[in-house]
């Protein structure tokens, strides 16, 4: 299925029914007082993340979504039956914008999460509400109100663990067909890949992680340029950037200039980014022998004045793949314990306070 993660959809909440103007005529009581019942609220629009879905495609079909009409109110002090609301199923990591005003509504990172975009209208009150001992029979009732209507965007952000970042052609999809189960499409030319793959990385049983091939960035990625800047925002969910770097690039480019270039294009997107914790693989180490790969990788890390953790690799031939991915389990396990650590901290504090 074909990856869309932005859609602009319209929902409106159903209208409140009108309240009803009505006086009690039974039998033996031929001056009954009024009996008119108030309308039912209109049915409102809730969204749902379902962690079954992982597109937004199914909006590229349906754009309009109504909730169901409050039902008008009735003699003999009956209310009108409420609207049915409904729900719209929308993968997680789905985040809600208001298109009119660009604010975010909220932000849906968990299975089974609601959110209310459209609140159905009020419905009228009947004319029961209005007697008094001055006004025995009022001939008054107030409508229901509208329900909301609004446009809004859905913006699709992968929640995955691990994300990929290189400029095209670094080899992102074949590192991520060489450590998961993932398939995305790979070639012995240059082209980038259209739209992001998700993988799962089992060390054990229950461990794993997730880990997603992003498109390839370009100079310019932020401000609208290629692919990569509709892509940009999902490594802002992700916990560890992987960067490819290719050591032997076909336009004999130099590494470490690319490096920079994609630096820039984080900070231009979102500052914070270039705060995550962000490894260096250096890629197609077959290309050359182990010790001009080695010489190159250094020179480049010299280059850059790069402190942090960096590598050398062959995706295609899966040499040092999988020490990496050892290496990236013991990095979730430490953010694991620190957080659980902290935890007990807090909750210690709280109990002797």
């Amino acid at each position: 299925m074909k990856f869309v993660d932005e859609a602009e959809i319209r929902v409106t909440a159903g209208d409140g029914g009108n309240g009803c103007i009505s006086f009690r005529r039974e039998k033996f009581i031929p001056l009954g007082g009024p009996d008119g019942g108030d309308g039912g609220n209109g049915g409102s629009v809730w969204l749902v993340a379902d962690e079954n879905l992982n597109t937004l495609v199914d909006f590229r079909h349906q754009r309009h979504f109504r909730a169901q009409r409050g039902q008008n109110g009735m003699g003999r002090q009956m209310f009108g039956k409420a609207g049915e609301d409904i729900e719209i199923r929308v993968p997680v990591g789905t985040t809600v914008i208001a298109v009119e005003t660009d604010e975010l509504i909220g932000d849906l990172t968990e299975h089974g999460q609601r959110l209310l975009v459209a609140r159905g209208g009020q419905g009228g009150k009947g004319n029961v509400h209005f007697k008094s001992s001055i006004n025995r029979a009022p001939r008054k009732a107030t409508p229901g109100t509208p329900g909301e209507q609004r446009d809004i965007r859905l913006e699709l952000k992968l929640l995955a663990d691990v994300g990929l970042l290189g400029f095209p052609n670094a080899g992102k999809s074949t590192f991520i067909r060489a450590v998961s189960a993932a398939t995305p499409r790979v070639a012995d030319y240059p082209f980038t890949t259209l739209y992001p793959n998700l993988g799962v990385v089992r060390i054990e049983t229950d461990r794993s992680f997730v880990i997603a091939d992003i498109p390839g960035l370009i100079e310019g990625a932020a401000d609208g340029a290629g692919l990569g800047a509709l892509f940009l925002r999902h490594v802002q969910r992700t916990r560890l950037l992987l960067h490819l770097v290719d050591l032997a690039p076909m336009d004999g480019s130099d590494p470490a200039a690319q490096v920079r270039a994609i630096e820039r294009e984080l900070e231009k997107y979102d500052p914070g980014m270039l705060e995550k914790p962000r490894w260096l693989i250096f890629n197609k180490a077959d290309l050359l022998t182990p010790e001009e790969a080695q010489a190159r990788a250094a020179g480049v890390v010299e280059a850059l004045g790069w402190t942090r953790p960096w590598f050398v690799v062959s995706a295609l031939s899966r040499e040092g793949t999988w020490p990496i991915m050892l290496k990236v389990m013991e990095f979730f396990d430490r953010l694991k314990a620190e957080a659980a650590e902290a935890q007990a901290e807090a909750d210690w504090q709280r109990s002797h306070s």
